[in-house]
């Protein structure tokens, strides 16, 4: 049975780590590309582990998976959520299917100043800082 369990684990792992390889492959751009293999990258590298910590069964080995586990789960958004803000700053072309573009009204190409949206006037005043003097 515990067999079974690490052949499903490795294979489903697999499998997602090929969809990532397709998406990088067959998805029009940086963005949907990256939705992709932050997704499904991150996932097969989950179950992948999850089969090493079940045929291993050893406290550290098992401590370790689980550590490589969550250290996926938190920076793999967050390095997907930073290359795609870089990728945006830079002039990334976005696929031409794109239905809406939330940062254009809010991104300034010039000064590369992003807003929220939620401005004041108090706040939505250009404070120099000691870097641009």
């Amino acid at each position: 049975m515990i067999e079974m369990i690490k052949g499903f684990l490795i294979l489903t792992g697999a499998l997602f780590m090929l969809l990532a390889a397709l998406g990088i492959l067959r998805l029009p751009d940086l963005l949907t590309r990256m939705h992709a293999t932050t997704k499904a990258a991150a996932l097969g590298v989950i179950l992948i582990m999850l089969s090493v910590a079940v045929h291993f069964g050893e406290v550290a080995v098992v401590a370790r998976a689980f550590a490589i586990i969550v250290f996926v789960v938190m920076t793999a958004p967050v390095a997907a959520h930073v290359i795609g803000r870089a990728g945006y700053f830079v002039g990334s072309k976005l696929w031409s299917g794109t239905v809406k573009d939330e940062l254009r009204p809010n991104y300034d190409p010039l000064t590369h100043e992003l807003k929220s949206g939620l401005e004041t006037e108090a706040n939505a005043v250009h404070q120099p800082r000691e870097s641009d003097r």
